[in-house]
């Protein structure tokens, strides 16, 4: 049986094809303000590429309702089983996405114990990432390399709008692009670890890192700082969601 794991989420839409308990394939698009075209372009990919007839579709993420699905489940417990999938044992999550933070406790076989959410306010989250990075010039996508021999400087400001008009202000002062920009990283891991430390993990105990942020290995060393723990990272971490919606449908609607 085919099974096809779709996260709606904010910026990006992730999707994984899986036959029976192997997984075949995995395809990210943008979500630009479309997230049900965005899933209806995932899923259409792998009936084009795979030659599917029949398949079952799990969905999670924001956009979860939008397509008729065989099931729909939360991304919190989505992203546990996900997380489970990539690194089996793991007992403590910190997903950044787009517009949104979690921190995700589990019980060592993928069932969330307690999570803590920030999905209000952009600070802490990759949009915040973006736009800073914009101010600097930048693209979001070349921070490793930007940031490389940067020291960092201090960010005090954790609002978008008031921590770009101070990205802005330190530039007008001469202060070096990269190092603003490392600073923010510091800024918003100092953040996450302080909703991080509200679940009470074991101290030490290793993370697994997912979301589109992930993908910094800088950002994953600044993290692991913060909560003092290793941070490890999976090149699949930006699909977690997904991948614990599928592993979820082929257990429910194998």
């Amino acid at each position: 049986m085919y099974t096809i794991g779709l996260d709606s989420g904010s910026t990006t839409t992730k999707g994984v094809l899986f036959f029976n308990t192997e997984m075949q394939d995995k395809y990210l698009v943008p979500t630009a303000g479309n997230p049900k075209g965005a899933m209806t372009e995932v899923v259409d990919y792998f009936k084009t590429q795979h030659g599917l007839t029949e398949w079952k579709l799990v969905t999670t993420g924001y956009g979860r309702k939008l397509l008729p699905a065989d099931l729909v489940v939360t991304e919190i417990t989505c992203h546990g089983k996900g997380a489970e999938y990539l690194h089996p044992g793991v007992k403590q999550v910190i997903d950044i996405g787009g517009q949104d933070c979690k921190t995700i406790q589990l019980n060592g076989r993928g069932s969330v114990v307690e999570f803590s959410m920030n999905d209000r306010c952009a600070a802490g989250t990759g949009r915040f990432v973006e736009v800073m990075m914009r101010t600097l010039g930048e693209e979001i996508a070349d921070l490793d390399r930007f940031v490389q021999d940067a020291q960092p400087v201090t960010i005090n400001s954790m609002c978008t709008v008031f921590a770009e008009s101070e990205v802005i202000s330190l530039i007008s002062k001469g202060e070096a692009r990269e190092d603003i920009a490392l600073g923010v990283l510091h800024s918003i891991a100092q953040r996450i670890s302080s909703q991080y430390v509200k679940l009470r993990p074991t101290r030490g105990e290793e993370v697994l890192f997912t979301g589109g942020l992930s993908k910094s290995a800088t950002f994953a060393k600044v993290l692991a700082h913060y909560v003092a723990a290793p941070v490890q990272r999976d090149e699949l971490s930006q699909y977690a969601g997904a991948i614990g919606a599928a592993q979820i449908g082929i257990k429910k609607l194998g």
